[in-house]
């Protein structure tokens, strides 16, 4: 054998958990659940490591095992048994709110109302930077399903928070720029 020893995969991993999470974050809507989602998507990608294609996108393959996972978990919890006594709810605080929290509550909720497609798509693109061509391979359809998919949900945000094309929203974070404008000559 010669040659430079092969990198092995597994060490890429690493590069790729704040995308995760911030991934997870937004189709959960719930930050321990997202780690929990995280968690599962790194045991499931270390446990398969030989079936991820060296010279492939990795962020690509995890970002699908990431989605695969939150559906899956998604049917099971249809399933539950959910807090009908309201006992658990009732014992949450919440945070007062400050400037910009209430702006992205009010992101949030809108955010929370689009369909699981294009809330999907929104975050792939518009906060994750994948191209149209990563996302639609990741979700298993056409380019121009996720293109649709992406103007509608930002159309969507739009109405829902009663902005017009000129009204400029005041985020805290890049991913949550990201989702909102991105690039409309593309969409």
């Amino acid at each position: 054998m010669s040659g430079a020893p092969k990198a092995d995969p597994r060490d890429e991993i690493v590069e790729h958990l704040s995308a995760m999470r911030a991934f997870a974050v937004s189709l959960t809507r719930n930050s321990a659940t997202a780690d929990d989602l995280v968690q599962d998507t790194l045991v499931k990608a270390w446990s398969n490591i030989d079936k991820f294609q060296a010279g492939t996108n990795m962020r690509a393959w995890l970002f699908t095992i990431l989605r695969n996972t939150y559906y899956s978990l998604r049917r099971k919890r249809k399933r539950e048994v959910e807090d009908t006594e309201g006992e658990m709810a009732a014992g949450l605080a919440q945070k007062p709110d400050h400037d910009g929290r209430l702006q992205m509550r009010e992101f949030g909720e809108a955010f929370a109302e689009l369909p699981d497609e294009q809330r999907e798509a929104l975050i792939l693109v518009g906060a994750g930077g994948f191209s149209y061509e990563e996302a639609a391979e990741m979700c298993g359809v056409r380019i121009g399903t996720i293109k649709s998919r992406v103007n509608r949900a930002r159309n969507k945000l739009t109405e829902l928070l009663e902005m017009s094309e000129d009204d400029a929203m005041e985020m805290t974070d890049s991913v949550t720029q990201g989702i909102v404008a991105g690039n409309q000559s593309a969409a």
